[in-house]
């Protein structure tokens, strides 16, 4: 499905209730199937969470995840140390190209069985699930944080916890601070000091209902809506002012691009500031590498430049996103460079109408350049590969009086 976006609606006001955090909700939904008596609410309806819980529940002996990166990761810990339980884990073409080797030789340090059925260090995997006493891992910090998120979710209900020691630099920070917060809140002991993270024992947890906050990453691409609309104020629901998810950094970020942010109870309201001077800005994303997209893409409209750096882990997403933003940025008229980890947008004044963005499979490319259809007309290729994260999307631009239009 390829859609044409545009508007001649510049002063954008309006309501959205968007849905859970898919990664705070994939996290409680592998806790919540070690610990039975926890409830969930607010739960993402995305296709990642609906995978992850298919395969939870299920019993099946393949288990297929699809582009889902993060139940790749989470679901090996998980079925590794689920005694007497084996499975194959597989997915798409695309997650048969990332990587899982450096979770893979965690694992087995604390003696779990894998290995590989196609091209070593990547999926599809078979594990032999069994019961864990050993309680010491080492691994790479500048890494994805999921490998490490998988890890400290499972340990708990390891018979000696886990110590996991970071080696290096560590990568996404805040991603590991949600997992353990979520820990916390389940009355789980953790200690995360320097480089070593501990979790301690839990046979059980107390009956309690765990709500998911809604999805900061979604709302980035209101962040972006606002800085490029000629007047804006819109109001997102259900969010915390002091959130464990690290996109938060939103609220920082897009102060330095005209947009002012609000709270009062559990919403937030963005709105555009009038006769803000923008100018290049430069960023640091280490901490929060999936909202690069959304940041160079508003840069872009606002013709304004950018360098972002921290983005090395951008090349093993749903697409290798820096090369994706060169290809589809430069068919717009950008003057864009990249390397492995940095990504340089120079100064533009124009931009070319009716540009066709390619998606690569991935749902951030679709929405990050959504509100580009602010300043010119835009088709955005396959969109229906939002409904990985955020599948209410387009219906929630139509709300902010967007035309829509099936190609």
């Amino acid at each position: 499905m390829n859609l044409l976006l545009q508007t001649n609606h510049k002063n954008l006001q309006g309501q959205i209730a968007v849905t859970g955090s898919k990664s705070e909700t994939n996290r409680l939904l592998l806790l919540k199937a070690l610990f039975p008596n926890i409830t969930l609410a607010n739960t993402s309806n995305s296709d990642d969470s609906e995978v992850m819980q298919k395969a939870l529940v299920g019993n099946d002996g393949i288990v297929d995840i699809h582009h889902a990166g993060t139940a790749m990761r989470f679901l090996t810990a998980y079925f590794a140390v689920n005694e007497g339980r084996e499975v194959v884990m597989t997915g798409s073409s695309r997650m048969q190209e990332r990587p899982i080797k450096i979770l893979v030789e965690a694992l087995a340090q604390l003696g779990v069985e894998i290995s590989y059925e196609k091209e070593e260090g990547y999926p599809p995997i078979r594990i032999k699930g069994k019961k864990v006493t050993a309680s010491k891992v080492s691994l790479a910090a500048n890494v994805s944080s999921q490998y490490i998120s998988a890890l400290l979710l499972v340990a708990s209900k390891l018979e000696n916890g886990l110590e996991l020691t970071l080696e290096g630099e560590i990568t996404s920070i805040p991603y590991i601070k949600m997992t353990l917060a979520l820990l916390n809140d389940l009355d789980i002991q953790t200690s995360f000091e320097g480089n070593i993270i501990k979790v301690y024992p839990k046979e059980a947890v107390a009956s309690k209902e765990m709500v998911v906050e809604s999805d900061w990453s979604s709302a980035s691409y209101f962040f972006s809506l606002v800085a490029l609309a000629d007047t804006a104020s819109i109001t997102l629901s259900s969010y915390k002012e002091n959130s464990l998810q690290g996109d938060s950094a939103l609220v920082s970020i897009y102060e330095k691009m005209g947009v002012k942010t609000t709270f009062e109870g559990n919403k937030m309201t963005l709105v555009k500031q009038p006769d803000f001077k923008f100018e290049t800005v430069n960023f640091d994303l280490n901490n929060t590498p999936d909202i690069a997209q959304t940041i160079v893409v508003t840069c872009l409209g606002l013709g304004i430049g950018c360098h972002l750096t921290g983005l090395h882990t951008l090349k093993i997403k749903e697409t290798d996103r820096l090369e994706a933003l060169r290809i589809e940025l430069t068919k717009l008229g950008a003057n864009i460079s990249v390397t492995n980890d940095s990504l340089t947008l120079g100064l533009s004044d124009t931009i070319n109408h009716n540009v066709k963005i390619a998606t690569y499979n991935d749902h951030r490319m679709a929405m990050a350049f959504a509100p580009l259809a602010l300043k010119v007309p835009i088709i955005i290729e396959n969109a229906e590969v939002v409904s990985k994260s955020y599948p209410d999307f387009w219906n929630d631009l139509k709300e902010l009086n967007f035309e829509v239009s099936e190609l």
